[in-house]
């Protein structure tokens, strides 16, 4: 089978080579000491291999604990830093997805070798990619769904995030759906407590959505919140589609893989996979994983829409890293159908839709605004409107100053949120 190639960012006291060489064995055939077994053969057909390193910075200080430097190695010339090139064969892994996990992701961030390990980027394996149904709708279909397919699509999210019984629910999903949406969500803290199980919820929202459209034609894609064990997730899928739900959503850290999975090859509706305790995983720069090698694994198992936060987020993530993650869900793994839809959130509003379009250079992509559409002075309305106008003012190279002269709805957000 074709190797897998990860390229990881780490940081270490020992030599460069002999780090590297660290993540190759724990990773594939070695163990700390020479086993009888370990043969030259075995070795040629399972070990890893280092292919490259480029040496970077060196500091002064470790970036984590834990780090244990020999004492035959004087850690006084500091901590190296470099990238490097480790390449499995296919043949450890095959077609599994968990079992990739494992072996790029595993134990080798616990190494003594390292005070910092970050893996950055994966080539999967066309075999590998193949074995998994990958994203069902993506983007086109997601569109498809919606009928809109000349700019982004525009949404929001439910709040209060929890305490609102099914009706209640349904009732605030009646008054956002007069601001004219194309998106609504439910938020990742709820997903089917008792107070509001799913199959209620789903049905209480679905008679508000259905009367929208009855009224106006137009369709309005509701993600449903069913996280939950495999079962639960597939009857909660069930329940959704039952009621006439087009849309599921689930915490995709928190179901994990394998769940993933289960519920894209029995889905009827597209996967919206929030990303939520993703900071643990990627906060510390010198530790954990970056989005785009970590987001491979999910879109592979079905993810249709992947959150990605946004420009001038309210979260810690950079702009620069927020685009890159977006850049990434859209390019093809293994094939253009495995392409996902980037979903753009956290403290958005207008002001931030001519810097997104620039920077991304499309207009596939989900843009979620709470605040930015509930907080608007002249009501949900004129904070969806403010939000096409200024996707409007982007597409078309018009200053948002300039297109809101005459667009009030711009105008008054504007002069309301602060821009950043």
């Amino acid at each position: 089978m074709e190797r897998i190639r990860a390229r990881y960012r780490i940081e270490t006291p020992y030599p460069l080579d002999e780090a590297a060489a660290a993540i190759a064995g724990e990773q594939s055939s070695g163990t700390f000491v020479d086993v009888p077994a370990e043969t030259e053969s075995l070795q040629e057909r399972h070990g890893a291999t280092v292919e490259e390193i480029t040496e970077l910075e060196t500091v002064e200080e470790p970036t984590l604990p834990g780090a244990r430097t020999p004492a035959e190695i004087d850690d006084s010339d500091g901590y190296r830093r470099a990238e490097v090139v480790v390449s499995y064969p296919g043949e450890n892994v095959g077609t599994s997805l968990p079992n990739l996990v494992t072996t790029v992701g595993g134990n080798l961030f616990e190494l003594r070798h390292f005070s910092g390990l970050r893996l950055f980027d994966i080539d999967v394996p066309a075999a590998l990619a193949d074995a998994y149904p990958g994203p069902q709708f993506g983007i086109e279909g997601t569109r498809e769904i919606v009928d809109v397919y000349d700019r982004p699509l525009i949404g929001t999210i439910i709040k209060p995030s929890v305490g609102l019984s099914p009706a209640e629910t349904g009732e605030l999903v009646g008054e956002l759906l007069e601001a004219d949406l194309d998106f609504i969500k439910d938020d990742e803290l709820i997903a089917s407590p008792p107070y509001s199980p799913v199959k209620d919820r789903v049905t209480a929202v679905m008679g508000a959505i259905d009367s929208y459209r009855d009224e106006t034609g137009n369709e309005v894609m509701y993600a449903c919140n069913i996280t939950g064990d495999v079962d639960e997730m597939l009857e909660r899928h069930d329940a959704v589609v039952n009621a006439g739900g087009n849309c599921v959503m689930v915490s995709m850290n928190s179901v994990g893989l394998s769940a993933l999975t289960e519920l894209r090859k029995h889905a009827d509706v597209p996967i919206h996979a929030h990303r939520n305790g993703w900071g643990a995983l990627s906060r510390c720069p010198e530790l954990g994983y970056e989005y785009q090698a970590y987001h491979q694994f999910f879109r592979l198992a079905g993810a249709d829409q992947m959150h990605v936060n946004g420009i001038r987020n309210k979260f810690c993530e950079s702009d620069e890293s927020v685009i890159k993650s977006a850049k990434a869900v859209q390019t093809p793994i293994a094939s253009d159908d495995d392409v996902a839809m980037p979903v753009f959130s956290s403290g958005q509003w207008a002001d931030q839709a001519a810097d997104t379009h620039e920077a991304l250079g499309n207009v596939d992509l989900l843009y979620l605004a709470g605040g930015g559409i509930l907080g608007h002075p002249d009501g949900p309305a004129a904070g969806v409107d403010h939000l096409k106008q200024g996707w409007e003012a982007a597409m078309k190279g018009i200053p948002l100053d300039e297109h809101a002269k005459d667009h009030q709805e711009l105008r008054v957000a504007l002069d309301h949120y602060e821009r950043r």
